[in-house]
């Protein structure tokens, strides 16, 4: 069995780095509070038997060598990074877990058939370049180097920034694997999510992860003066951006799982006493099948339209990000069912609103995840828990999951 008090005494112990006076947890990525996390994760990985090196886009890895060393790896981990005043638990559970993993095979004597890697992404949260999954992109092969062309609140950007710890941005494709050099790829990360806490489970199965489409509306009317224009002469825009949110709501409660959120809202002039002229609002709208999504995406933009027609109102949506959703692999998802039962888990399957690295490596290879329970779903916040009982499930099972998908004959 995997062992609950040296994992929650590593949660414990990685937490302390980044800790901010207010509360919460802030480490950015190349910044020296990653630095030290990445360090203090190095050792971690080496007491438990692994080769530790960093690639060209500074994931740190761990590789514990299988039978066949030129088999496929199994690969597994999550991020050390956060957000602004974050939580201990998004990120390091994924990591620390798959370190106890391998550590216990280790102490066990277990040699599986295919290597197994262990892998703390850089900057999955994209906090402080507002651009995330770097580390998994980097892997996925899919990380251009004019996307280091983002930016940080300091105007530093991440070519930059890599260049200051001692990466060269020249050179990130370094850092891609080869079409089949990965067999597949397994993740403990806290739901995030109440799902589990109202199911009373530790743990659970994830069958997809939701794929975030980014539109923002422009609508556009005529200010004017609030007392002297009457109600069926206006071409007030907030009215019309109003009517939309009503549809997008609308349309994505009809759905399972589906949600649209209305994130930023701007009202132009912003007077008092004065008809709005121009609003701009965003939508995140999400959903793990993307033939639903776009039913969903076709239905709000014909009836913004439609809505901006009848009041004499301009519209313009464009689309500032498209991520597809990722359904999670068959294979993987029985073994994960089948771990739960080795383990003594009961279990359910739920789907991912959030996002994960994993979403960048589906075309690399199949994707599975494992969910902890959140107590009271709270995340990104300093209030962010998962029990040590509840941790410890979660690696227990990536164990069990992991004998699985590494034992296989490659």
């Amino acid at each position: 069995m995997t062992n609950q008090d040296r994992l929650w005494s590593r949660l414990l112990e990685l937490g302390q780095i980044g800790v901010q006076p207010t509360g919460g947890i802030t480490r950015l990525s190349f910044s020296k509070e990653e630095r030290q996390a990445k360090d203090l994760v190095a050792s971690y990985m080496q007491e438990a038997g692994m080769v530790v090196h960093e690639d060209a886009v500074g994931n740190l890895i761990g590789r514990k060598e299988g039978k066949d060393p030129s088999a496929p790896i199994v690969l597994t981990g999550s991020h050390v990074d956060s957000v602004y005043s974050g939580g201990n638990f998004d990120g390091p559970l994924g990591v620390l877990s798959a370190v106890e993993a391998v550590q216990t095979m280790t102490e066990s004597g277990t040699v599986t058939q295919r290597p197994i890697e262990v892998v703390a992404f850089t900057d999955e949260e994209g906090a402080r370049f507002r651009f995330g999954m770097i580390g998994s992109r980097g892997i996925a092969g899919t990380l251009t180097v004019s996307e280091l062309d983002a930016k940080d609140a300091e105007g530093v950007t991440i070519a930059e920034a890599m260049h200051r710890v001692g990466l060269d941005p020249t050179k990130i494709s370094e850092a891609a694997r080869p079409t089949g050099s990965v067999h597949a790829y397994i993740e403990v990360h806290i739901e995030q999510g109440k799902i589990l806490e109202s199911a009373d489970l530790s743990v659970g199965v994830v069958s997809g992860i939701a794929g975030p489409l980014w539109l923002k509306f422009t609508v556009s009317g005529q200010a004017g003066h609030a007392g002297t224009s009457p109600m069926n002469m206006r071409r007030d825009a907030l009215a019309g951006a109003v009517a939309i949110m009503q549809v997008i709501e609308e349309e994505t409660k009809r759905r399972t799982h589906t949600v649209g959120t209305v994130g930023q809202l701007t009202v132009q002039p912003g007077g008092v006493n004065i008809i709005p002229g121009v609003v701009e609002f965003t939508l995140d709208l999400r959903d793990v099948d993307l033939d639903t999504r776009n039913e969903v995406e076709s239905i709000i933009r014909r009836r913004a339209t439609e809505i901006c027609s009848e009041r004499s109102l301009g519209l313009v949506v464009e689309e500032l990000q498209n991520i597809p959703p990722v359904v999670c692999s068959a294979a993987i998802h029985q073994a994960t069912f089948e771990a739960c039962e080795e383990a003594g888990f009961k279990t359910m399957e739920l789907v991912s609103g959030a996002g994960h690295d994993g979403m960048q490596l589906q075309a690399l290879c199949p994707v599975g995840m494992i969910f902890v329970r959140s107590q009271d779903g709270i995340s990104h916040h300093p209030d962010e828990w998962s029990s040590p009982e509840d941790c410890a499930a979660g690696a227990e099972v990536l164990y069990h999951t992991l004998l699985k998908l590494a034992s296989e004959t490659p």
